[in-house]
C-alpha cells in the first residue's frame, strides 16, 4: 500500500514539473511573439515618421531623418538576408560575425543621428552634416556589399544545382525514349546506304553515258566517211564516164547441156511419209510380256455374260 502511495505521489510530482516546464515555455514564446510584435509595430511607426520627417521638414532636420531611413533600411535587409542564408551555408557565419561587427557602428550612428534631431542650433548641425553623410554611406556600402555577396553565393548555388539537376534529366528522358535513338542509328545507316547506292548509279550512269557518246561518234564517223566515200566513187564515175567508147556489152556465155539437164529435172527432195514408207521396219527394245497377276486381284469377268 506504501508503494502504491509513493509511485502515485511520484507521478503527480512528476506531472506538475512537467506542466510548470510546460507553461514556462508557453509563457516565453507568447512574451518573445509580443516583443517581436511590438519591436516590429515600432520600426514600422518609426519609419513612417521619419519618412514624414524628410517630406515635411525642408533643410538639416529632414536630411537627418532620410540618413536615418536609409540607414535602418539597408541594415534590416541585410541583417534578414544573412539570418535567412546562414541556416544553409555555414560560410556565411563568418559574414554574420562581420556584420555584427558592422551593426554596432550603424546603431551608434543612429543614436546620434537621433539625438542631433533635436538638436536647435541648425548652424552647428548643418556643419555636422557631411561628416555624418559620410559614414551613413560607408557603412550602408559595406551592408549592400555584404547582402549582395550572400545573394549572389545562393544564386550561383542554385544555377549550379540547377544545372547537374536539367542534365539528369535529359539522361533521363534520352532513357524513357529509348526508341527515338534506335530510330535516328537505323536513320542515318539508311541515308548512309542510299547515299552510296546514288554514288554509285550516278557513277554508272556517267560510265554509260560516255560509252554511248563514245559509241555514237565512232558510228557518226564511220557514216561521214561512207558517205565521203561514196561521194566520189560517184564524183569518179560521173568523171569518167564520158571518157569509155559507146559500144554494146558482151553476151552472157551459155550453159552446158549436163546442167541444163539437172536444172530441168525436179530438185524438191522427198516428203517424210515416202521416207518412213521406204525404211525397214525396227524391231522393239522389250518386247511386251505376260502381266504377271497377284492373289489379292479380282478375276476379270468375261466379256460374254449369257
Amino acid at each position: 500500500m506504501e508503494a502504491v502511495i509513493a509511485v502515485v505521489a511520484l507521478l503527480f510530482v512528476l506531472f506538475v514539473v512537467l506542466g510548470a516546464y510546460a507553461t514556462v515555455k508557453v509563457v516565453g514564446a507568447a512574451k518573445r511573439r509580443v516583443d517581436e510584435t511590438i519591436t516590429h509595430a515600432r520600426r514600422t511607426v518609426e519609419d513612417h515618421t521619419l519618412r514624414a520627417k524628410s517630406f515635411a521638414q525642408p533643410g538639416a532636420v529632414g536630411e537627418l531623418a532620410q540618413l536615418r531611413l536609409k540607414l535602418r533600411t539597408s541594415m534590416r535587409a541585410t541583417q534578414d538576408a544573412l539570418h535567412a542564408g546562414v541556416g544553409e551555408d555555414e560560410s556565411l557565419k563568418e559574414s554574420l560575425g562581420l556584420f555584427e561587427r558592422l551593426s554596432a557602428h550603424g546603431h551608434e550612428l543612429d543614436a546620434e543621428l537621433r539625438r542631433l534631431e533635436s538638436e536647435p542650433d541648425r548652424t552647428t548641425l548643418a556643419g555636422r552634416l557631411p561628416d555624418l553623410r559620410e559614414r551613413t554611406e560607408r557603412i550602408v556600402e559595406a551592408a549592400d556589399s555584404l547582402r549582395w555577396a550572400a545573394r549572389d553565393r545562393a544564386r550561383r548555388f542554385a544555377d549550379d544545382d540547377l544545372d547537374t539537376l536539367s542534365a539528369q534529366i535529359d539522361v533521363e528522358t534520352g532513357a524513357l525514349r529509348h526508341w527515338q535513338t534506335t530510330e535516328s542509328m537505323d536513320t542515318g545507316s539508311t541515308g548512309a546506304g542510299s547515299t552510296a547506292t546514288g554514288s554509285g548509279s550516278s557513277t554508272t550512269g556517267s560510265s554509260a553515258t560516255g560509252s554511248s557518246a563514245t559509241g555514237s561518234s565512232a558510228t557518226g564517223s564511220s557514216a561521214t566517211g561512207a558517205s565521203t566515200g561514196s561521194a566520189k566513187a560517184e564524183s569518179a564515175a560521173a568523171g569518167s564516164a564520158p571518157d569509155r567508147p559507146s559500144s554494146p556489152p558482151p553476151p552472157w556465155p551459155e550453159a552446158p547441156a549436163s546442167d541444163a539437164a539437172e536444172t530441168s529435172e525436179q530438185t524438191w527432195p522427198d516428203s517424210p511419209q515416202r521416207q518412213r514408207a521406204e525404211e525397214p521396219t525396227r524391231p522393239a527394245i522389250n518386247p511386251p510380256g505376260p502381266r504377271q497377276t497377284y492373289p489379292w486381284q479380282k478375276k476379270p469377268r468375261p466379256e460374254n455374260t449369257t
